[in-house]
């Protein structure tokens, strides 16, 4: 220190340690990085003011010129404008080192203006935030010719001081804007004779730059002192400019209201409303972002950012990155460097006077600092600000919420959260409309430790408010306040206490409907598990009814338009509480007109489902489980990857993660990054937790990526990648570094897949090459190779074996692969296969897993089932059903209890292990028929065992079970007038059983190909088939007496029976060659031949008038033709796809068609015009307006409704064209229904083989 400041310190040194408190000064000292946390200390441990004034001093005297500034400007932030004009005088120059220390690149003379005007120094340790400053120095332009206001707002601890100070540090900005100076003055809270002090040492400090030898009165009021500033500021400093750090209240700015250039620091943005001149404003963020806020804490504790531990990125997530918590906690950590997880947990447990100020602020701890905001509010807003409390973070409320708890109107509440915004005590979402309101975490911490004590009163408050204000009718789907009702009322009512409330709102099927039809079923399935202890209470088995309908009928819940819940539930079993609540509904709403059907056969649709889940539009090809099961990621055809909940399915992430199909996704071992591979050949690397794209990779691979896997422990992590290259088709890829760490040569065509074994030693790759090499992961040598194509010896040279995949049993000691329709088990250690399990010759194996805590393994198979086989003992111990298409993938969750699929069908299925069985009741074919009569109900069909099934009763119990046939059954009919059963089959035979004796009481050959259809004459005595041999046979069945009616070139798949009680009955048959033929049943004559197609004709239906027949077309066509003129009568345009199935009204006045694309057209049969158009806006899942193809079409007895099948059942109203019901079956692609002659029973059989008998619920109550 120079001589002659050190002198003037020595001079003024009795009155400074009389006057100063040293705790203030040392504040602004230590951000100016003069003094350190060590001699703050000693000073502080001084036992009164005196001694700590006098410590504080003797410090200062051994340090250089930058000490006596600093303590100068000290002074004046402080107000102490006396005694630092003793010290003006002998103010020190720095040297060129220290200038560029103090200065950061500030010109000497613009940084001697900053020293003399007391703007604070930059804190020692500072982060730029550059757009923030820019704009800042943008407003502070606009005052280069003009008086005016420059208002930098926000929340307690947000950095406005720093940043405000920041921006004045600019040659540019001072020199052209503001050269008469640029003076800082603090403001705070305070009296009427703490501001006029304050304004004294302004005035004071203002006439010393002026002259320093003449020294006047000091002002003595706070008018007076505002006078004499307007006069300096117009008259001697016109182009200065005064920043005005923390002012509260608008009579503290009145004061300063002189004409003037100022900049302010407030956290209340309409001060200025009291003021005049021009005004900009300039918010401040509520915090840094993560970058910001990590660099930060790593200047605290002297490292690098990406080596912080991950302790800081949960402080920074904890406090929303506000700069007064980051630099608390950082001048903390400095001091005590091991401490990060107990500050930590302090803001975690809400301790915030725990976080105590270690650097230059007003407020001795965080709490003190929030506490201020709050006592400016008049008391009656004090009390409304404390109900939010309540509020959860991260959540934007609406005003009508707020209208609601506090019985306000909506203005009047408006109004008094523009007063909370203002004073940055709230903060307002203007991007949406009605305005969102939200609190920053800190603010709402505080709140509740505040108010900790009377929380549970809050939510009552809230639930009572609510129950008030909607006690006549939920709240409306279409409004914004909705969503906050359906989404945190339960959180309300469980936080109050209120348990028997919860309990009526959660077992409420209304309740279920309203919320899912705004949020979806994973919200709802997730408040069943958080609140599942308090609903247990009251009745556990209702809350897991609950449960269990939305898990498996969510992906229904998701579709638009949103489906009839009370048709959903009444699938649920008859014991279940939702089936109760369902039937009430749906009598009540039946007897006004309504149309609802009750599945009477429930015991045969128990589904083993756990979830099901629609989380991506287009196939998924890939889903697995996080390493401790909680998540599950998935991707596919819609170039996205998706993480949620195992549990309820809610979503937790989505991200658009490549630009083509993303074929595979993998978890890291720390469940922190998930990988992804597509087909645009490259792999990326995704944060779960920030939803951030850590790193892409080079691109290596020339073909598409087929797989991606981690090692599956974390002591040296490694990532594989597998891909369609001839060569370099397998690499392994260090997650840290952007290149590939090893190629692993061995194949010569494609790797389909590859896995690490369990103690990540070695590398499984499955090839197209027909083989499966095993890796060593250490040296990315091939260490063993096994010829899969070798246990094909049946395979054609030219069709290679492709080995699809594989997996390590959980000890590691055996390889399992799939190729074509087989699993082999091999022993890794050498090399024999140990097991081979061959599935049906008709299917392929696409993917499989083993348990990884059992025998157990997991095989999806291309007729879309799963299967669960024991690979010790070579037997299938489950069959998964419910996909309704190819299944990609299989994979058990960590401990082994779930398992998962992923479909074509867009859904994941969640399995739970030990309750998946093999069905002892084998599945039933769709091609089945059906007699009703009286009040019984009569069905017949194969089973997938090759077994006739006789089932009768609305139970549909098994009547009759025949004995495996030799040759697989295509058809089956029921004789109308005695006991007699005919089936059809592959080979051409055609029999007739008795039931139930089962005894064959007709053996009929002939056909030489598969039987498609058959069917009695109404006196049983005649039957009639046709064939793949595009013949069709008529049967005197117990002579075997055979008419052969041949002229169809192509296969006859069905034929109608006509004038069946004449004299004369007739057969109208059509065939895929395009024609239309017309026999006589008893001579077999060919009556009409008629080409009606250039196409094959795939459905036709004759009048009930018998005037007209239909036929429809793969030419997308449907043709009505005179059965008298045998003229075509009309051409049918307008469908975009085969025209599948068509059918006439009973009254032959309309014609109903549906095609390959589920559309229906109603058409008038007086002049060919299409009536109107059945289908629903959007298309479905399925990517069809019917769930697939229109298959069957049915009309009521009154022409009034419409019946008709495709991926589910759907009836119409045939006036308005409208869906009047839908009913979705487990499976999909129905073949057929069968109604019964009042249209009140309707009986079908879906793809999965779930007999469904389904009749109208009559109107009344229960």
């Amino acid at each position: 220190m120079e001589e002659r400041a050190r002198s003037c310190l020595l001079r003024s040194r009795e009155r400074m340690e009389l006057d100063i408190k040293a705790s203030y000064l040392m504040d602004h000292m230590i951000s100016d990085g003069i003094l350190t946390n060590d001699e703050e200390q000693r000073v502080n441990s001084k036992a009164t003011r005196k001694e700590q004034a006098a410590a504080l001093l003797d410090v200062l005297l051994r340090k250089d010129n930058r000490a006596y500034i600093s303590f100068y400007n000290a002074l004046i932030r402080e107000s102490y404008g006396d005694l630092a004009s003793l010290l003006h005088n002998d103010l020190p120059l720095l040297s060129p080192e220290g200038e560029r220390s103090f200065a950061d690149g500030v010109s000497p003379s613009v940084q001697m203006i900053l020293r003399e005007g007391g703007v604070p120094q930059r804190p020692v340790v500072f982060v730029s935030r550059p757009s923030l400053l820019s704009l800042i120095r943008d407003k502070l332009y606009r005052l280069r010719d003009t008086p005016g206001w420059v208002t930098v707002f926000g929340m307690a601890g947000s950095g406005k001081s720093v940043i405000a100070a920041e921006a004045v540090r600019d040659t540019a900005l001072i020199r052209e804007c503001f050269p008469d100076g640029v003076h800082w003055l603090s403001v705070g809270q305070c009296e009427r004779a703490d501001l006029l002090v304050r304004m004294q040492s302004l005035c004071f400090r203002l006439e010393q730059v002026q002259s320093s030898d003449i020294s006047q009165r000091p002002p003595s009021s706070v008018e007076e002192a505002k006078e004499r500033l307007r006069f300096l500021m117009l008259r001697r400093f016109p182009r200065c400019l005064l920043i005005l750090d923390d002012v509260w209240d608008t009579s503290a700015l009145r004061s300063f209201d002189v004409q003037c250039r100022v900049l302010m620091t407030t956290r209340n943005r309409s001060l200025t409303d009291s003021v005049s001149g021009k005004k900009f404003e300039v918010p401040i963020e509520n915090g840094l972002n993560e970058e910001k806020a990590l660099e930060i804490l790593a200047l605290y504790v002297n490292g690098k950012p990406q080596k912080l531990p991950e302790q800081a990125r949960s402080i920074v997530s904890e406090c929303k990155g506000s700069p007064l918590v980051v630099s608390l906690i950082g001048a903390l950590l400095r001091e005590f460097p091991d401490r990060w997880g107990y500050y930590l947990r302090q803001l975690q447990k809400k301790q915030f006077k725990r976080i105590r100020k270690s650097s230059s602020y007003d407020y001795e701890a965080l709490d003190q600092a929030m506490d201020a905001s709050l006592q400016v509010l008049e008391l009656e807003h004090r009390d409304l600000y404390r109900d939010l409390s309540i509020m959860q973070k991260d959540v934007k409320v609406p005003a009508k919420v707020l209208s609601v708890l506090w019985g306000l109107e909506l203005e009047e509440v408006e109004d008094v959260l523009q007063e909370f915004v203002n004073k940055s005590l709230l903060f307002r979402d203007c991007n949406q409309r009605p305005y969102l309101y939200y609190l920053h975490d800190l603010q709402l911490d505080f709140l509740a430790e505040q108010n900790r004590d009377h929380m549970t009163e809050l939510h009552e408050k809230m639930v009572r408010q609510y129950q008030q204000f909607y006690n006549k009718s939920a709240p409306s789907a279409g409004d914004k306040e909705c969503l906050y009702w359906y989404h945190f009322l339960p959180y309300h009512m469980a936080k109050a206490g209120l348990s028997k409330e919860l309990y009526s709102l959660m077992f409420s099927l209304d309740w279920v409907k309203d919320k899912a039809q705004v949020m979806g079923s994973a919200h709802l399935i997730n408040d069943y598990v958080e609140y599942g202890g308090m609903l247990d209470k009251e009745n556990s088995e209702v809350r897991l009814q609950f449960q269990e309908f939305l898990s498996l009928n969510g992906h229904h819940l998701e579709q638009r338009p949103f489906p009839d819940v009370v048709q959903l539930a009444l699938s649920q079993p008859t014991h279940s509480e939702v089936y109760r609540q369902a039937l009430m509904q749906a009598q009540q709403r039946a007897s006004r007109g309504q149309l609802y059907l009750d599945c009477v056969n429930k015991n045969s649709m128990d589904s083993l489902s756990r979830l099901v889940m629609h989380p991506h539009q287009g196939s998924i090809y890939h889903a697995c489980f996080s390493k401790d099961g909680s998540k599950i990621a998935s991707c596919g055809a819609s170039k996205t990857l998706r993480v949620f909940k195992t549990i309820s399915g809610e979503k937790l992430l989505e991200l658009q993660a490549h630009d083509d199909d993303v074929l595979c996704c993998a978890f890291s071992p720390d469940d922190r990054y998930i990988a992804t591979c597509c087909s645009d050949r490259k792999v990326k690397l995704w944060n779960v937790e920030r939803a951030l794209l850590i790193r892409e990779f080079d691109v290596e691979h020339d073909e598409q990526i087929n797989q991606c896997q981690f090692t599956n422990t974390g002591r040296r992590v490694l990532l594989a990648t597998c891909s369609n290259d001839k060569i370099t088709n397998t690499k392994l890829w260090n997650p840290n570094k952007q290149s590939s760490q090893n190629t692993m040569f061995g194949h010569m065509e494609p790797v389909n897949h590859c896995c690490f074994s369990p103690n990540d030693a070695y590398l499984a790759t499955s090839s197209s090459d027909g083989t499966l090499k095993l890796f060593e992961v250490s040296s990315a040598n091939e260490w063993k190779t096994i010829d899969v194509n070798s246990f094909f010896p049946e395979s054609d040279d030219e069709i290679k074996v492709f080995v699809k995949c594989s997996t390590w049993s959980a000890d590691g000691s055996r390889i399992i692969c799939a190729a074509r329709n087989a699993v082999f088990v091999f022993d890794v250690a050498t090399s024999d296969m140990l097991l081979e399990m061959r599935t049906s010759r008709l299917s392929t194996v696409q993917y499989c897993h083993a348990c990884p805590n059992s025998n157990l393994l997991a095989v999806a198979l291309s007729h879309y089932t799963v299967e669960l086989w024991n690979f010790e003992t070579s037997k299938k111990t489950a069959e998964c059903s419910g996909h309704l298409s190819w299944v990609h993938c299989v994979q058990f969750s960590p401990d082994g209890s779930l398992l998962l699929s992923s479909s074509d069908d867009q859904t994941i299925r969640l399995w739970e292990t030990d309750r998946v069985h093999t069905s002892s009741a084998a599945a039933l074919k769709r091609d089945s028929d059906v007699l009703f009569s009286q009040n019984d109900i009569t069905v017949v069909a194969a089973d997938s065992r090759n077994r006739l099934q006789v089932r009768t009763g609305s139970d549909a119990s098994v009547f009759f079970e025949s004995d495996k046939f030799p040759s697989r059954i295509r058809c089956t009919c029921i004789s109308r007038c005695a006991p007699h059963v005919a089936i059809g089959t592959e080979d051409g035979s055609v029999q007739v059983l008795d039931v139930p004796s089962g005894n064959p009481l007709a053996t009929l050959s002939g056909h030489t190909r598969t039987v498609h259809h058959c069917q009695f004459t109404d006196d049983g005595q005649t039957l009639i088939t046709s064939s793949e041999d595009a013949t069709i046979r008529v049967w005197k069945w117990k002579t075997g007496e055979c008419l052969v009616l041949e002229g169809h070139q192509e296969s006859v798949r069905k034929f109608h029976l006509l004038n069946s009680s004449s004299s004369s009955p007739q057969i109208l048959s059509w065939s895929f060659d395009g024609t239309v033929k017309v026999w006589d049943q008893n001579s077999g004559h060919k009556l009409r031949d008629l080409t009606c197609h250039k196409g094959a004709v795939l459905s036709c239906d004759m009048s009930s008038d018998g005037q007209l027949f239909v036929s429809t077309s793969a030419d997308r066509t449907a043709k009505v033709w005179s059965s008298v003129s045998w003229e075509m009568a009309f051409l049918l345009k307008g469908h975009k796809d085969c025209v599948r199935s068509c059918r006439f009204s009973w009254d032959s006045k309309r014609l109903a068609t549906g095609d390959d694309n589920g559309e229906i057209r109603l058409w008038s049969m007086i002049d060919g015009a299409v009536l109107k158009i059945c289908s629903r806006d959007t298309k479905d899942s399925m990517d069809s307006l019917h769930g697939g193809w229109v298959t069957d079409l049915h009309f009521s007895p009154d022409n009034r409704v419409l019946v008709s099948t495709g991926g589910y059942i759907k009836w119409w109203s045939v006036d308005t064209g409208e869906a009047l019901q839908t009913f979705y079956t487990m499976g999909a692609n129905l073949k057929k229904i069968h109604v019964s002659p009042d249209f009140s029973t309707f009986v079908t059989i879906d793809s999965i083989g779930i007999l469904y008998m389904l009749m109208k619920v009559e109107g009344g109550r229960a």
